[in-house]
């Protein structure tokens, strides 16, 4: 399950990622922000995957980043971090880290809010 709020307060886009997530639920995730105007063009997240459990392939991740880069369009900028708590996890959102290159994005992957949270607020905007 993927549950997001933007925080208005600190213009943060709170997203939990929750028990079994699988690709298509990632895709929608990114999809999401595509037609999204709600949000800001230059937009901070943070992701909890804390409590999940990945059940996609490393072959996923190439996907992710061909939708992630076509929703970029719509924005100036994006910075999200991840916080991850297992093996598994870490090792493919490393992964998304190493080919998520665009000059409009940022991906950070994290073991700690504070540090994912030090992280985001490093971005003045």
């Amino acid at each position: 399950m993927i549950n997001s709020t933007f925080n208005e307060q600190s213009q943060i886009l709170e997203t939990e990622f929750k028990a079994d997530i699988n690709a298509e639920e990632v895709l929608d995730y990114i999809k999401s922000f595509k037609d999204n105007t709600s949000y800001p063009r230059k937009l901070k997240g943070i992701i909890d995957a804390r409590n999940a459990t990945f059940n996609f392939s490393f072959r996923d991740i190439e996907f992710f980043n061909d939708e992630n880069n076509k929703t970029l369009e719509s924005y100036e900028i994006a910075i999200f971090a991840i916080i991850i708590d297992s093996p598994e996890t870490a090792a493919l959102s490393t992964l998304y880290e190493t080919i998520a290159i665009n000059e409009k994005y940022e991906f950070k992957v994290f073991s700690t809010y504070e540090a994912a949270l030090l992280w985001i607020k490093g971005f003045n905007f």
